[in-house]
Order: structure tokens, then C-alpha cells, then sequence
């Protein structure tokens, strides 16, 4: 996956914006490609029933990128057709994918906060931030972030894989768990791991980060060793886990998750410290 792309985020649109236009326009939470090249429109306008557009920023070749959301109630306009943002990845481009997750992200935080929480008030954007603000008693409102951790074990030469019961049949994936107000990350690791498989784990390593627009999540990953405990699912989150040998793996998520890369790095840690013994 690539995880950093050649693109400069931005708020407000240039006054004098010139060159090409990509729209990432999505109608009823499904992004729009154009049915004549099946791939994101380039056009000056996206069509004419648009209720609110983003300007996202640009890509290093000069393409200037906005979001839009078009209304959910009007039929699908002709020259497009819509996809799942999960079922676009492979079909776009890694750096098109990549903001297309913030352009949904930036859409539904927007949709969501046209009205102040605290009062009531209609918002209005606030010139040069990504905030909406009330003009009335000024609340303030960002985009939403929620950090999660996710955590592969390694014990010897094994990985601790588990399953959610949300999970496609017979996959397994290493673990997952969202941060608690207080809380760290290197915290949450071990709680998390404590309160799903009941281990408790040391050596914490950071991996990578990856943007998780289902809906507005920021997955941070580690690897970790085993210290101690008895493997023990909690029945709930976790329905079944297991220490599995290379040669034994169960079916893994795909590559659009940094869960893929991580065990494909845990893989590949395992196999260089076989290779050098």
C-alpha cells in the first residue's frame, strides 16, 4: 500500500484556480465514477444537483480536488454510476483512494455538524480552518478523528491471529481496539490484548498508520512480544484466536488494510530471524 501519495491538502479554493478538476462526488454514501472511463469525473461541474461541495487541495501534477455530495433523494445522473468506497480500492488509483477517503470524511463531518450542538444555531464555515462555527455562541466543530490500535503477537516463531464474528468466514486478523479517553496508545495495546485474549504482552514497536474512513477512524498499528498469560477469547469481541506457525495461516484480510501489511511484516520478520539463525 502506499501510504504517503504526492498531494498538498487544502481548505479554501485558489481565486484564480486553473487546470484540471477531479471530483470525488458520492450519492447515497457511494462514490460516483463516470460510466464513459470509469474513473473519477474531471469536469467543471459535477451535475446539478450537488448540495455542498469541499475543496480538498492538489495533487503535485496541478489537479485540484473537490468532494461533493449530491443529493440523496434525486435518481443517480446518467453519465455516472456508484460504488462502495471499499469496492473502489484496485480500481483507482492508491493516491485517488486516498483521497477519497478524506474527500467522504470531510462530506459527512460537514453534513453532520450544519447545526450547533451546543444551541441549535445554523453553522457557518470558518474562513481558513476545516471548521464550522456558530454564529450565535461561537461553538466550534472539527472533523472527527477516532484512534484505534491495532497489535500483532509474535511468540517464538508464531503469530496471535483472531477473529471478530463480523468477520468473513474463516478469516483471521491480528487485534483491534479503539483508545479510551486517557488513555495512550502503548496503554490501549495492552488492555486491549489483555481484555480480548487474556495475555499481556511487552516490546511494543510502531508500524504505520492508516486513514480508516469506515466511517472516520485512524488505525495505529505495533508489533508486540508475549509476556504471559493463557490464550482466552472473550466470547464476544473475539469468538476464536490462536498462535499460528508460517506454514499455517489462516485466510487474511486483504490489502486494502494496513492489517494485510502488518502480518505481511510480521511474515517477513519471522522468516529474516530463520534465515540468519
Amino acid at each position: 500500500m502506499q501510504w504517503l501519495i504526492d498531494f498538498t491538502p487544502g481548505i479554501e479554493a485558489p481565486a484564480d484556480l486553473d487546470g484540471p478538476v477531479l471530483w470525488f462526488g458520492f450519492h447515497q454514501q457511494k462514490l460516483l465514477l463516470d460510466n464513459s472511463t470509469g474513473q473519477l469525473p474531471f469536469a467543471g461541474e459535477l451535475a446539478s444537483n450537488v448540495l455542498r461541495s469541499q475543496y480538498l487541495g492538489q495533487f503535485a501534477d496541478g489537479t485540484h480536488c473537490f468532494s461533493a455530495e449530491l443529493d440523496a433523494s434525486q435518481p443517480l445522473p446518467e453519465q455516472y454510476r456508484s460504488l462502495n468506497l471499499r469496492h473502489a480500492y484496485g480500481q483507482l488509483a492508491d493516491a485517488h483512494f486516498g483521497v477519497a477517503a478524506r474527500a467522504i470524511q470531510i462530506m459527512n463531518w460537514e453534513r453532520e455538524h450544519l447545526f450547533c450542538g451546543h444551541c441549535g444555531t445554523p453553522t457557518q464555515r470558518k474562513p481558513g480552518e476545516r471548521a464550522r462555527v456558530c454564529p450565535s455562541c461561537g461553538q466550534l466543530a472539527y472533523p472527527r478523528l477516532v484512534p484505534a490500535i491495532m497489535v500483532l503477537v509474535r511468540k517464538d516463531n508464531q503469530l496471535l491471529l483472531a477473529r471478530s464474528p463480523h468477520f468473513p468466514p474463516g478469516m483471521f486478523s491480528a487485534l483491534a481496539g479503539f483508545v479510551e479517553p486517557g488513555e495512550t496508545l502503548e496503554q490501549t495495546v495492552h488492555r486491549e490484548v489483555l481484555e480480548e485474549v487474556g495475555l499481556r504482552v511487552k516490546n511494543l514497536r510502531y508500524f504505520a498508520s492508516q486513514s480508516w474512513p469506515f466511517p472516520h477512524s485512524m488505525m495505529i498499528a505495533f508489533f508486540a512480544d508475549y509476556e504471559s498469560g493463557e490464550l482466552s477469547p472473550d466470547g464476544v469481541e473475539i469468538e476464536a484466536a490462536g498462535f499460528y506457525p508460517l506454514e499455517a495461516l489462516p485466510t487474511l484480510p486483504g490489502p486494502i488494510s494496513i492489517a494485510h501489511h502488518l502480518i505481511q511484516a510480521g511474515i517477513a520478520e519471522i522468516n529474516g530471524s530463520l534465515t540468519t539463525s
